[in-house]
């Protein structure tokens, strides 16, 4: 079969030997799979990235001289199964797989390890454990970015957004758009999304963001009033000793008022910010600009070492979480939003190639003025997105 092949940081179609599918694995013929961010940094990084994941306890991270094949956002159909298969879909069904993969008493991230090949290629070997059927006739387009929305809605639901919420989206690439889709998929009746790029930010109003704006031009943390966020240090002190004062007033001891106000919820609003952009300094910029008592997500992946200011967050009360993947609940259930029309996601597909245009892609990607989020079809011939 034919497949994209990274090594020492050049991409290059190459024939392999079918993969074969043992006990346990289904062989999928791949429909279309997505060009990640991930797979971006790893083409140029994949050493420093597998001294990151070492550290962390995955220790099957290819280097960059081993051969990769490179694809973990990917949808297929069913052309056969292994031994010891249940066999309950059959020959034909269009399906997604969560990209992991048993090695014995070890788990392997497909496309992410030497041992497991992705899905830059015709065919490849998934357990089935890990196959879901794409549901009411879902396009393959958006079937591929299940994996992305799966990260978003992760993040969405690590941040605890409700609807009352106010979200604030910084940066608005391919992670950064599927959040603000999660997020009105949720329900949050007011979602904040910023960018450099008038295309991107373009993007983010198709994928439902409520407020747009360039950062070049306003802030997203101008006007803190306008949605009822303190306006610094003096508005806290303000609303704690002014409450106090209105509360004694009441015929009813002030502090018992406070803890049933606290199990109410009655709370200081505060937005939700999600960082999406993954570069040195941005934390801190965030930190510096957000209202107080801020809860800021950090879903960008940002692979230097950064520095932040941690006495400014402990002034500002702010929260600070970080985020990465998916459970496979979350997998099954971004697949089911897409399908049932409820996360406008279809605008995130700016291009697709063949297998023969994945080096031309990663260049595109490049550009935010050209492309979000690039589609490889291995059935295609197309040299460009």
């Amino acid at each position: 079969m034919k497949a994209v092949v990274c090594q020492n940081a050049e991409l290059s179609v190459r024939e392999l030997p079918d993969p074969v599918p043992q006990a346990g694995q289904v062989l999928l013929k791949v429909l279309r799979c997505g060009i990640c961010g991930s797979d971006l940094h790893m083409r140029h990084h994949c050493d420093h990235m597998g001294a990151l994941m070492a550290r962390t306890g995955y220790h099957h991270f290819p280097t960059a001289s081993q051969p990769l094949v490179m694809g973990h956002e990917f949808c297929g159909e069913v052309l056969e199964q292994g031994a010891g298969t249940a066999r309950k879909l059959k020959t034909g069904t269009r399906v997604c797989a969560m990209p992991v993969m048993r090695k014995g008493s070890e788990i392997d991230m497909i496309g992410l390890s030497s041992r497991s090949p992705g899905a830059y290629a015709e065919r490849i070997v998934v357990d089935e454990s890990m196959l879901m059927p794409i549901p009411n006739g879902l396009p393959s387009d958006q079937a591929a970015l299940t994996e992305p929305m799966a990260v978003a809605l992760h993040a969405v639901n690590r941040s605890q957004a409700t609807r009352k919420d106010v979200a604030i989206v910084v940066g608005c690439g391919p992670v950064g758009l599927a959040v603000v889709a999660m997020l009105k998929a949720r329900g949050v009746a007011t979602v904040v999304a910023s960018d450099f790029s008038p295309k991107r930010r373009e993007l983010a109003r198709l994928c439902g963001a409520d407020v747009v704006i360039n950062p070049a031009e306003n802030s997203p943390f101008e006007h803190p009033e306008r949605y009822g966020f303190l306006d610094g240090l003096s508005g806290l002190l303000e609303l704690g000793m002014g409450t106090r004062e209105k509360l004694g007033k009441l015929p009813l001891p002030w502090w018992q008022v406070w803890r049933l106000a606290e199990k109410l919820g009655l709370q200081p609003k505060r937005p939700i910010i999600f960082e999406c952009v993954g570069v040195p300094g941005m934390l801190q910029r965030l930190i510096d600009g957000a209202p107080l008592l801020s809860r800021i997500m950090v879903v960008g992946y940002c692979m230097e070492p950064d520095r932040i200011e941690p006495a400014m967050s402990n002034n500002k009360e702010i929260d600070l979480r970080f985020c990465m993947g998916y459970s496979p609940l979350e997998y099954r259930d971004a697949l089911h939003l897409m399908a049932e029309g409820k996360v406008k996601c279809a605008h995130l597909v700016t291009g697709t190639v063949g297998l023969g245009g994945v080096a031309s892609a990663f260049d595109a990607l490049r550009d935010p003025e050209r492309h979000a989020k690039i589609l490889i079809d291995p059935a295609s011939l197309a040299q460009q997105p």
